[in-house]
């Protein structure tokens, strides 16, 4: 697609989507997805050497026509690990939508620098950082010194720190939490704590004594054992719900990654229509309003 048609067909997806206005009083639910990744082949927006790329497009645009298509207002976009530190694909896509998105740049936290690159990249419109320790020696770095500047950057800055790592490796948090406690700090994927190890899972509801640690209740299906709406999944989510209330709990279909399991639409189903333990109003308080709160959109 050549540069003229490109621009036309993203601006005729941005378009046809509702306004900030009209959506309120034309959906009984406001949706607010709080985590979906974008890439595109593109030689302008090159993949980090050796990444392991699908060869299909996952591109804003693709997205906004999901969005529109199943009624979700608006998203928070994490940059996928594909392009690692360079963050460009992601900062143009937020420069042409920024009515729609929100989005999460990573850094190289074993980067000295990182601090700057944060304080620049909040600068190119992003809004927030998310790391990814791994559980394995690897990830020990997240104990280490550099740490403690990146987290203070954040606190200083007023954007969240996003953090996905398994639930074994949530104890390391613990420190850097309380020296920035007026940090926000959200958990990916409900640590991918697994279902069948019930006892783990008490890692991550020990984090709930901490008021401003959110987390996302997304992977139920990558979790579950279970057929479609994912019953054991749902216990643990109620679980979480029991303990850090609706008030920081959000929802994500984590598109594209989620469609090696479901589509795009039955992931926003999954949990428009199923998280039938909640009440009306903390069913919409998960939908929108705590994503709107760590992630503040105009609506």
């Amino acid at each position: 697609m050549n540069r003229r048609r490109f621009l036309a067909a993203s601006i005729a997806a941005t378009a046809a989507l509702p306004s900030a206005t009209s959506f309120a009083s034309t959906q009984t639910q406001i949706l607010i997805d709080s985590h979906v990744h974008v890439w595109k082949h593109d030689p302008t927006f090159p993949f980090a050497e050796g990444a392991h790329v699908p060869p299909e497009d996952a591109s804003a645009e693709m997205l906004l026509e999901l969005m529109k298509a199943n009624g979700v207002a608006r998203t928070v976009l994490i940059q996928v690990i594909d392009y690692r530190w360079d963050n460009s694909y992601l900062a143009s896509v937020l420069k042409r939508y920024p009515l729609y998105f929100k989005g999460v740049c990573r850094v190289n936290p074993e980067d000295p620098v990182a601090p700057d690159h944060l304080s620049e990249l909040t600068e190119q419109g992003f809004d927030g950082v998310r790391i990814s320790p791994s559980a394995a020696a690897d990830g020990d770095w997240i104990r280490g010194p550099l740490m403690h500047p990146l987290w203070r950057r954040c606190a200083q800055l007023k954007v969240p720190m996003t953090v996905l790592t398994p639930v074994t490796r949530l104890p390391d948090l613990v420190s850097l939490i309380e020296q920035n406690p007026e940090l926000t700090v959200v958990i990916d994927h409900m640590a991918d704590s697994p279902l069948d190890e019930p006892k783990k899972l008490e890692l991550l509801l020990a984090l709930a004594r901490y008021p401003r640690v959110f987390v996302k209740i997304s992977h139920m299906w990558s979790l579950s054992k279970q057929a479609y709406p994912y019953a054991d999944a749902a216990e643990q989510v109620k679980r979480l719900y029991d303990r850090f209330g609706a008030e920081r709990l959000m929802w994500g279909t984590d598109w594209p990654i989620s469609l090696k399991q479901l589509s795009y639409a039955r992931a926003v189903a999954l949990f428009r229509d199923h998280l039938d333990f909640m009440s009306a109003a903390d069913h919409e308080q998960v939908l929108y309003k705590t994503v709107q709160q760590v992630w503040p959109f105009g609506l």
